[in-house]
């Protein structure tokens, strides 16, 4: 089968199209999913580049995201059969553990991500835990239907964005959500979510058109933090109160300012640190302030079922940057490498 692989880390010349083997089931538990669109993530970026203590078994099949349509099944598998169009979420677990039977599958010590630890999405074929496939769902009348890029793009970013705001940080109408970068699929995200929630959102970015596509998903108030102190504006927006959420995953950057910019008994939570993992906390403000800060990793299958549910709902659809054809999956990488894009960049497998 065709798929993208990485042939060793290193920078995008080490991605090529090649041929690899396909996937046969793994066990009656498994399913073969015949791959019609994936979609990428910044994650796709960094094991491209190598991350700490990530061994691969080279040529290694990349890509996180993705949906089409089931080929074959175990025997115990129920939930799907041949034939189902179906989407795919990232995040393996044992499904077996303590913390997989308390629901809390992100925690699982075998916790892996396609793409990541395991073969991904970027190929003709893929095969998986039964648990991590779901129907696409239908949706209501009025509403177009779900397209295979669309299902690609939803599931890893969705599901991130989902924890983050309505699970850990568990915001609630009314309150104020400063969300940075929202070039980027889990910030975009974040913004619709929190406006689901009834929240008021401030987004940041360095770009005006992504500041404008910002507004267009539901921001109140859109900063370019190239050209403007966020934490000053935001001082002066919130008559000098602060936000009751920051929703960071820059890092380094933005850590600083995310902190001070934080309300009494604040919130901040983080997926991601593309600018670097090491932060300054003052932790004498941290206590007197009475602040949270949390990390936040993907999701369980019970948060995977609420945002599937919001999609057949017609409340949230990803946003699509572009569509790119397997062969040019290294340059929608690269187009993901300079920040160009606004929403998900989508490879599309069949034609």
């Amino acid at each position: 089968m065709r798929a993208l692989t990485l042939r060793g880390h290193g920078d995008l010349s080490m991605l090529e199209v090649a041929d690899v083997p396909k996937p046969d089931l793994s066990g009656p538990g498994s399913v073969v999913v015949k791959l019609h669109s994936a979609a990428l993530n910044h994650l796709d970026l960094w094991t491209v580049r190598g991350l700490p203590g990530l061994e691969l078994d080279f040529p290694h099949v990349i890509g996180g995201d993705g949906a089409g349509v089931i080929e074959e099944i175990g025997d115990k598998v129920k939930n799907v059969k041949p034939g189902d169009r179906v989407m795919i979420n990232p995040g393996v677990s044992c499904y077996d553990c303590d913390w997989c039977e308390s629901g809390e599958h992100s925690l699982c010590p075998s916790y892996r991500l396609l793409g990541e630890h395991l073969p991904g999405t970027l190929a003709e074929y893929i095969v998986l835990p039964h648990q991590n496939v779901t129907v696409i769902p239908d949706t209501p009348e009025g509403h177009d239907p779900i397209s295979f890029n669309e299902a690609a793009a939803y599931s890893l970013v969705t599901l991130t964005a989902w924890r983050m705001l309505m699970t850990r940080a568990k915001v609630k109408t009314g309150e104020t959500v400063l969300i940075w970068g929202v070039g980027g699929g889990v910030s975009s995200t974040a913004v619709q979510l929190a406006r689901l929630a009834g929240a008021f959102v401030i987004a940041t970015s360095s770009s005006d058109e992504k500041l404008k596509a910002a507004e267009a998903l539901g921001a109140d108030v859109t900063l370019n933090h190239k050209d403007v102190d966020v934490a000053k504006e935001v001082y002066k927006l919130t008559n000098k109160n602060g936000v009751d959420v920051v929703v960071d995953n820059v890092g380094a950057a933005t850590w600083g300012d995310s902190v001070r910019m934080l309300s009494k008994m604040g919130r901040l939570v983080t997926c991601g640190a593309t600018t670097g993992p090491k932060v300054e906390n003052d932790v004498r403000k941290m206590f007197w302030h009475q602040y949270t800060l949390m990390g936040s990793t993907m999701g369980s299958l019970k948060e995977y079922r609420e945002i599937v549910k919001l999609l057949g709902q017609g409340r949230l659809r990803p946003k699509i940057d572009s569509v790119f054809p397997l062969e040019q999956g290294a340059d929608a990488i690269a187009r993901m490498e300079a920040g160009e894009q606004m929403g998900k960049l989508v490879v599309q497998i069949q034609p």
